[in-house]
């Protein structure tokens, strides 16, 4: 599957690495577990994945408690445990797969409308914190800080993001990078802007494998991508396409 991958990309050099930092597993919203996950991402040969399944601002998980709903979150309580999950994972993926795996965490707010990604993470954060404090915190961390899907998707009722979207040149500089797109969605109002971006899928089920990705061109270890998307050097977005042997 790596060697179909590579054809996919159109590219001879091998140095270009497939990665993909938005995925979700049934730990949070996601419909598939953990294990699962990463073994599509490892057959579709990718080179390296960030799980960043979500924490979630206490009204809003305050709401849904109130209401009965599912909760779909990695508790405050729980956060250890979901990251020892991640480091186990990130194990067996190098092994089995020659896969970067880097935990991550979305930082969700719906309170107040605003969604981020930490890559590398290593300590909880507050999803209830302002947007500077959550970005100062996770940059302690020397965590990558990304605006995830900061332009409404077509298939979303609600603008997730509407608060980063909002306030874009306030913002532009405060995140190391800004998806550009989001599974099937181009967010024009990032790329005219020539913010550093990336790609993601915003994962949650299978088919969604099949969706905006990101190619680096760097040495595979997390500190490596991490400068690259800091840099915006060599990084540019694809968009992967198939059908999944089941559907």
């Amino acid at each position: 599957m790596a060697k179909e991958v590579n054809l996919m990309r159109g590219l001879n050099d091998e140095d270009w690495l497939l990665c993909d930092f938005h995925i979700h597993t049934s730990l949070s919203d996601g419909k598939i577990p953990l294990r699962e996950v990463v073994d599509l991402y490892g057959e579709h040969g990718f080179d390296a994945i960030s799980i960043t399944d979500h924490i979630l601002d206490r009204y809003t998980l305050e709401e849904r408690i109130k209401n009965g709903e599912p909760i779909n979150v990695i508790k405050e309580e729980d956060f250890k445990d979901y990251l020892k999950l991640l480091w186990d994972e990130a194990k067996r993926a190098w092994e089995k797969y020659n896969m970067l795996l880097i935990p991550g965490v979305e930082v969700t707010n719906n309170h107040d409308f605003y969604h981020i990604l930490v890559i590398d993470v290593k300590e909880y954060i507050d999803p209830t914190l302002l947007v500077e404090e959550i970005v100062k915190r996770a940059k302690e961390q020397n965590a990558l800080v990304i605006a995830a899907h900061p332009d409404k998707k077509k298939q979303d009722q609600v603008h997730h993001s509407w608060h980063l979207w909002k306030n874009q040149e306030k913002f532009r500089d405060l995140f190391d990078a800004w998806e550009v797109a989001n599974r099937d969605d181009l967010f024009n109002s990032i790329g005219v802007k020539k913010y550093n971006y990336i790609a993601n899928s915003d994962f949650h089920e299978p088919r969604h494998i099949y969706s905006w990705k990101t190619l680096i061109k760097a040495e595979k270890n997390t500190e490596a991508l991490k400068e690259a998307i800091r840099n915006n050097e060599y990084v540019a977005i694809y968009l992967m396409r198939g059908k999944l042997n089941d559907n």
